[in-house]
C-alpha cells in the first residue's frame, strides 16, 4: 500500500518505497518531537493514534507541520519539472481571477490597453517571490510557514500564521461565493440558490483535501484543461464586445493613480501564495533543481495569471458599449456583477454556454484546494497541542468556517471581504521583505546556515523581536500608503481624485529597512 507521501508518481520509473514514519505518532516516537512536549490526557491522546490508522488505512495523507527527513524523500524524473508548470496553471485558470480582471475596465475605468498591461506586469511582480519560496520546499522539507520561524522567531511566527490563514479561507470563501453565484444563475429558471452552489464547491474541496497531497497533485493535473478550454470558448465568443479603443478615464494624474491601484491588486492576488509556495513540494528530495522549481513556478503563475486577468479585462471592457453587459454588471444579486457579467458573455452559446459557466464555476475548486490544505496544517503551528490533531481535521475546521461565513455573506459581504483581503495582503510584502534580508545578509547566501533539525526548537530559533518590530513598522507605511474603498491613506491621497495604492511597495521598502540593523543587535545580544 502507498504511504501518505507517496504523492506524485509523474516519474517514468517506481516510487522505490522507503522506511520512515507512517504516523505523526510513530514520529514522535522517532525521536524528532520538541523538547517539553506538553500532553494530552492518556484516553485523547488514544483516540488520536487510533485516529490516524484510520486515515492512513484509506492511504490519507497524516503528516502535519512535521518536517520531511531526508530518507524520507523521494524520487522524482524529468516530467516532475512539467508537473509544477501544470500545478500552478490549475490553481489560477479560475473564475476569480477572470473576475478580478474585470475591475480595470469596470472599477478603476482603465481601458483595454492600460488594464492588460497592468494584469500582466502585476502578475510578474508578485510570482516572483512565489518562485523563490517555492524552491526551498525540497531543500528543507518543512511547510512555508515553518519555514517562516527561521526569521521571525516562535512566537511573532504565530501572527504570521493567524494572518495567512485569514487570507486562505478569506480567499476560499470568495471564490465560493462567485460559483454559488454562476451555478445559480445558469440553473434553470433559478431553481439553484446560490446556497446550493457553495455547499457543492465546498464539499468537492473538503473531499480533495482530506486525501492530502496525492489527490491534491491528481486533482490540479487535469484540472487546467477544461478552464483552458471554456476561457478559451469565452475568448472568442466575447472578443467582438472587447473595447480596444476607449482610453482610461480621468485626467493624468488620476489615471497614473487608477493604473498604480489596479497594478497593486494584481501583485496582491499573486504575491498571496507566498505564504504556502513550499507546501506541495516538502516531499521532493534535496537534489531538485532549485532553478527549475523557480523557472517552472514563475512561469506556471504568470501566464496563467495573464491569461485570466485579460480575458476578465477584456469583457469588462464592453461594459459601457453593450448594454446587456451593463445590465449583468448592474443589476446582479448581491452587488456584485462579476460572476453575472461571466454567464452573459457566454450567452450567445445557449445551452453549450451554460455548460461551459458550469465548468468555469467549478474551476474554483481548483483555486481554493490549495489554501484549504494548506490552512490545515498552519492550523498546528498555533499551538503545541494543535499539531497533535490530524490535519484532516484543521482542513474540515477550515472548509465549515468559510462555507459559513460564504452563506452569511453571499448577498452582502463581497465587497467588504474584497476590500479587507487587498488590506491583509500587504503582509505579505513584509514578510517576504524579512526572509528575503534573513537570507542575504544574515544568512549570507548559504543553505548550509540554516538548520533544518531545529525547525521546532524554540530555543534555537530566533527571538524574533527585530522582525517584528520591522513588520510593524512596515505596516505603518502600508497604512499611510494604502487605497481602499473605505480608507485611503494621506500618503496615497496625494494622488489623483481616487488615491493611489502603494502599501505593497512602502511596506516592504520600510520594512526592509529596519530590519537588518535592528536584526544585528538581536544577534549580538542573544546570539541567535
Amino acid at each position: 500500500m502507498a504511504t501518505q507521501a507517496d504523492h506524485f508518481d509523474a516519474e517514468k520509473a517506481p516510487v522505490q518505497p522507503l522506511p520512515r514514519p507512517t504516523t505523526v505518532s510513530d514520529y514522535r516516537a522517532s525521536g524528532h518531537h520538541r523538547p517539553a512536549e506538553p500532553s494530552l490526557t492518556a484516553g485523547l491522546s488514544s483516540w488520536l493514534r487510533s485516529f490516524e490508522h484510520v486515515l492512513l488505512k484509506y492511504n490519507i495523507e497524516t503528516r502535519g507541520i512535521q518536517r520531511v527527513e531526508d530518507h524520507e524523500k523521494q524520487r522524482i524524473g524529468w516530467y516532475a519539472y512539467l508537473q509544477v508548470f501544470v500545478l500552478w496553471t490549475s490553481i489560477n485558470l479560475a473564475i476569480n481571477n477572470v473576475t478580478l480582471g474585470m475591475l480595470g475596465p469596470a472599477v478603476y475605468e482603465l481601458s483595454f490597453a492600460d488594464s492588460s498591461i497592468c494584469a500582466a506586469l502585476g502578475a510578474l511582480l508578485g510570482s516572483l517571490p512565489v518562485a523563490w519560496i517555492a524552491t526551498w520546499g525540497p531543500l528543507s522539507g518543512i511547510r512555508t510557514m515553518v519555514w517562516g520561524r527561521y526569521a521571525m522567531g516562535w512566537h511573532p511566527s504565530k501572527l504570521i500564521v493567524v494572518l495567512n490563514i485569514i487570507v486562505m479561507l478569506g480567499y476560499s470563501l470568495l471564490v465560493s461565493i462567485i460559483a454559488g453565484q454562476v451555478l445559480s444563475a445558469v440553473s434553470p429558471n433559478g431553481s439553484m440558490s446560490v446556497v446550493v452552489g457553495i455547499v457543492i464547491v465546498a464539499v468537492i474541496t473538503w473531499a480533495v483535501t482530506t486525501f492530502g497531497i496525492a489527490v491534491f497533485h491528481y486533482y490540479e493535473r487535469f484540472a487546467w484543461l477544461p478552464q483552458l478550454i471554456v476561457y478559451s470558448i469565452l475568448y472568442g465568443v466575447s472578443a467582438k464586445h472587447f473595447d480596444l479603443s476607449s482610453p482610461s478615464v480621468g485626467d493624468s494624474r488620476t489615471v497614473v493613480g487608477n493604473r498604480l491601484s489596479f497594478f497593486s491588486i494584481c501583485v496582491s492576488a499573486a504575491i498571496t501564495y507566498s505564504g504556502l509556495g513550499m507546501d506541495y513540494f516538502v516531499y521532493w528530495p534535496t537534489t531538485t533543481s532549485r532553478s527549475m522549481i523557480f523557472i517552472m513556478t514563475l512561469l506556471g503563475l504568470t501566464l496563467s495569471f495573464t491569461f485570466a486577468f485579460v480575458l476578465g479585462a477584456g469583457v469588462a471592457s464592453g461594459i459601457y458599449s453593450n448594454e446587456l453587459y451593463m445590465d449583468a454588471w448592474t443589476n446582479s444579486q448581491g452587488g456584485s456583477g462579476s460572476g453575472a457579467l461571466l454567464v452573459q458573455a457566454y450567452l450567445p452559446l445557449g445551452a453549450f454556454g451554460k455548460f461551459c459557466a458550469v465548468i468555469a464555476a467549478l474551476g474554483g475548486i481548483a483555486n481554493m484546494i490549495p489554501p484549504t490544505y494548506s490552512s490545515g496544517v498552519d492550523f498546528q503551528m498555533l499551538n503545541r497541542y494543535f499539531d497533535k490533531i490530524p490535519r484532516v481535521i484543521w482542513n474540515t475546521l477550515g472548509v465549515v468556517i468559510y462555507f459559513v461565513c460564504a452563506l452569511a455573506g453571499r448577498n452582502h459581504l463581497g465587497v467588504i471581504f474584497t476590500n479587507f483581503l487587498a488590506l491583509m495582503g500587504y503582509w505579505v510584502a513584509i514578510w517576504v521583505a524579512i526572509l528575503l534580508e534573513e537570507f542575504l545578509i544574515f544568512r549570507k547566501v548559504k543553505m548550509s546556515n540554516y538548520n533544518w533539525h531545529v525547525w521546532n526548537d524554540r530555543q534555537k530559533l530566533p527571538i524574533g523581536i527585530a522582525a517584528l518590530i520591522a513588520f510593524l513598522v512596515g505596516w505603518a507605511g502600508a497604512i499611510l500608503c494604502m487605497a481602499q474603498v473605505w480608507y485611503t491613506g494621506p500618503i496615497s491621497q496625494l494622488v489623483g481624485d481616487y488615491g493611489a495604492d502603494m502599501g505593497n511597495y512602502v511596506g516592504f521598502s520600510w520594512a526592509a529597512l529596519v530590519y537588518p540593523p535592528l536584526r544585528w543587535l538581536e544577534l549580538k545580544k542573544f546570539k541567535r
